[in-house]
């Protein structure tokens, strides 16, 4: 009898394709699968596994507003759905949890569901900050810099990493979530500041789990990955670059992104795109774009916009309808104004003519970077935009914003060195034209940085790693040993 395994990923775009992902592996594996959401986000998931005799989608939906973390009432849906009577007699062997959604194995652990946690960031994010926590370098000085114990040498904590524009050192959550019963160690409420040398604060989210998985493979990140398999003493695999079929299929072609991520509104369509590109020599083009969630500062957008005007080189500058400041002339659409006509940053179009093009909302980001004339990549260095720049070789103009980006961008600067830093004193100083301009010519010319980006690609020229197949077999064994009666 097929064994079933429940899926949560927590809400965001950036969090559900991996989790996606790695249910078409697992049902590639003859296994069941039932994903869990607590809102509707049916449209995003491809139509070939919504079809799938061996994937269910369940929607706990919940009426309080959007939080990182699962809410009380997400929490309340889980259990009731938990305890419905089932039609199969089978029971689900063991829940698949995003680490962020740690606190529903709670309500797993009531019903008798052991559960493995799933990172959809990098190791790398994991094994640093861990690191850092434990350094706690807060008395660190300008121009400072610090070993960290048991990663690579040139990993390195520096005082402007210090500066994050959000905290290095995350606080918790400001919110209590309510308790369950029957859980190991019973729900602990919100963290107060770390002790000396306290773990990270995810440590503590996997301690209770069988076994973790990372959106990650050997090629990239193995000294990260053994990091936090000493650290927990647990399994670790790593099961990435959870990407796309398609997208390791196609990798001396153009992946087209409607066949494998829904099209959302924008003014290109994909032939336009294509067309633009065809036109642009190899390796010459910069791809410019900060995913959908975080953007720079008000003050730097402008920046920006003078460096793209006043470098010679061609560009893709995405602009999600968020983006920019509202305000006289910010570009930023008045009641009832079409956004495509009014939107910043205004007149840079006409500034640059065919050298630029500047889309607004969605963009086919797997079949820009898939293209021969993709040379660099402003990003924010998300984990799936990082994994799919650095897999189709091309370089990083790493600009963080938030979270597990910081950690991105130093793994592919220092420890994979196929990019570079947006400035020397970033986030501590301002990002200004000159650093953008002098960046973008770095990654487009340095050498070595071109030379690395190339090698790591030929790593994956034969398509989706062999270390993470090996991974996904070698778990799948763990679970039928451990799990399946």
């Amino acid at each position: 009898m097929t064994a079933e395994i429940l899926v949560v990923p927590k809400d965001g775009k950036g969090h559900l394709f991996p989790c996606l992902e790695l249910c078409n592996h697992l049902i590639a594996r003859n296994y069941h699968i039932t994903l869990i959401l607590e809102s509707d986000l049916t449209s995003s998931i491809p139509s070939s596994l919504l079809q799938s005799p061996l994937f269910k989608l369940t929607n706990i939906s919940s009426s309080s507003p959007p939080s990182p973390f699962p809410s009380h009432h997400m929490l309340q849906g889980l259990e009731a759905f938990l305890a419905q009577p089932h039609a199969d007699p089978t029971r689900p062997v063991f829940a698949v949890i995003d680490h962020i959604m740690s606190k529903t194995q709670e309500v797993f652990w009531k019903f008798g569901i052991p559960t493995v946690v799933f990172i959809t960031s990098g190791a790398a994010w994991a094994a640093i900050q861990h690191a850092v926590w434990v350094v706690r370098p807060d008395d660190m000085k300008p121009g400072e810099a610090r070993a960290l114990p048991g990663l690579p040498e040139n990993m390195v904590i520096t005082y402007s990493d210090l500066k994050q524009r959000r905290p290095w050192l995350p606080s918790p959550p400001p919110h209590k979530t309510p308790s369950h019963s029957g859980g190991p160690g019973g729900m602990k409420p919100p963290r107060g500041p770390p002790l000396p040398g306290e773990p990270a604060p995810w440590v503590e989210d996997v301690k209770n789990s069988s076994a973790i998985l990372i959106n990650t493979c050997d090629d990239l990140e193995r000294p990260f990955l053994d990091y936090v398999s000493d650290l927990t003493g647990k399994p670790v695999w790593g099961v990435g670059p959870l990407l796309p079929e398609q997208y390791w299929k196609s990798f001396e072609s153009l992946l087209h992104d409607p066949e494998v991520r829904p099209k959302r509104e924008s003014n290109y369509t994909e032939d336009e795109i294509i067309q633009w590109l065809d036109a642009k020599p190899r390796g010459s083009v910069v791809y410019v774009s900060f995913g959908s969630e975080v953007n720079p500062t008000n003050e730097e957008y402008p920046e920006l916009t003078k460096a793209l005007e006043e470098s010679t080189r061609p560009f893709i500058w995405v602009i999600q309808r968020k983006s920019g400041k509202p305000g006289p002339g910010s570009g930023r659409p008045g009641p009832g104004g079409p956004p495509e006509e009014s939107y910043f940053p205004n007149g840079l179009d006409a500034k640059v003519g065919n050298r630029g093009l500047i889309i607004h909302g969605w963009a086919p980001q797997l079949l820009i970077l898939s293209h021969p004339s993709a040379g660099g990549f402003i990003s924010h260095c998300g984990w799936n935009s990082t994994l799919e720049a650095v897999v189709r070789g091309v370089p990083l103009l790493a600009w963080p914003i938030r979270g597990d980006q910081y950690y991105n961008a130093k793994l592919a600067v220092s420890y994979l060195k196929v990019g570079s830093m947006v400035s020397e004193g970033y986030p501590a100083d301002k990002v200004t034209k000159d650093d953008i301009m002098v960046g973008l010519e770095r990654v487009l010319e340095d050498e070595e940085i071109r030379k690395r980006s190339a090698a790591i690609r030929n790593k994956f020229e034969n398509g989706y790693p062999a270390s993470s197949v090996a991974s996904l077999d070698a778990f799948c064994d763990f679970v039928n040993q451990k799990f399946v009666k």
